[in-house]
């Protein structure tokens, strides 16, 4: 099976469409081009990507699938494009997956240093997890992933950013726990939690409180905080979360740290035994100087 870049792209633009002339406008090419290639396209992968239907057109099932695939493939291949390198200026782009973390302006720092430097280097930032940051370094379409303690290291290379977050309670301002200095584990016996969904978090919770951690009701688990924070304002219960991510100036929500004090670092990952492209390895270089100052 021989699958050409340009019929991807004629596929991308027509599920981004969902109008083959407007397809073949926004690709300067006929719309029978792009029928009759995407039909030979259909006949090589063996199933129905598009339904047609008089003037309006849908994915099936099976093309909904492929869409994703072929955005990622795509993705990667300009990417690879990009970093191909000509003359002494480094170029290309560079991909990088972040947690939530107060830590990531010493990252957006460097990226700032590195650009003054080589002003043709383009970052594109994803905000994730760290568990969508594990699959997109192995499948290659991250360079480098941003993830939060207790997230597993494990096959990565890594340094330690700058400086960690402390962890604790978001909860409305009309709860009567509102005013305390520190929130403890009694203080959220039977009440309803909210927890970041991350790989290994519930054994950081048994690490701290032991057994003790049913005295409260996990309700419900968050990806990003920011959706976890409008739950809270929903009144579904309160985040476990660290400080400085929501803005809670002005707002229903206020941040309340826990005690015993629990801290989280943040550390930079990449894959290991991966030939970085050289805008990657400048980049890397770059914040690895700015921390050792």
């Amino acid at each position: 099976m021989k699958m050409e870049l340009r019929v991807l792209r004629y596929f991308q633009a027509v599920a981004l469409e969902l109008n083959f002339s407007r397809a073949a406008e926004k690709l300067h090419v006929s719309q029978p081009t792009i029928s009759r290639q995407l039909k030979d396209l259909e006949d090589e992968v063996g199933v129905t990507l598009i339904k047609r239907g008089g003037r309006s057109i849908e994915l099936t099932s099976e093309g909904e699938y492929f869409s994703n695939q072929v955005n990622q493939i795509l993705a990667l291949a300009d990417k690879t494009l990009d970093n191909m390198q000509i003359g002494q200026d480094i170029t290309g782009s560079i991909v990088i997956g972040s947690a939530e973390t107060r830590s990531f302006i010493s990252v957006a720092q460097s990226i700032k240093a590195l650009r003054n430097k080589y002003p043709h280097i383009k970052v594109n930032i994803i905000s994730t997890n760290a568990n969508d940051v594990r699959r997109n370094l192995d499948s290659g379409n991250f360079d480098f992933g941003i993830v939060v303690d207790p997230a597993s290291k494990k096959d990565f290379e890594f340094i330690h950013l700058l400086g960690e977050s402390r962890w604790g309670v978001l909860m409305p301002r009309s709860s009567d726990l509102a005013n305390k200095d520190h929130i403890t584990l009694d203080d959220l016996e039977n009440r309803d939690m909210i927890v970041t969904q991350q790989n290994g978090f519930l054994d950081t919770l048994k690490d701290w409180y032991g057994e003790s951690t049913k005295k409260f009701n996990i309700v419900a688990t968050y990806n990003l905080l920011y959706n976890a924070s409008l739950l809270v304002s929903a009144g579904v219960g309160y985040a476990l979360c660290v400080d400085g991510i929501i803005n809670t100036n002005q707002s229903d929500l206020i941040f309340v740290p826990l005690e015993p004090r629990r801290t989280a670092g943040t550390n930079l990952v990449w894959q290991k035994g991966r030939k970085l492209s050289q805008a990657a390895e400048a980049f890397l270089k770059q914040i690895s100087s700015d921390i050792d100052k």
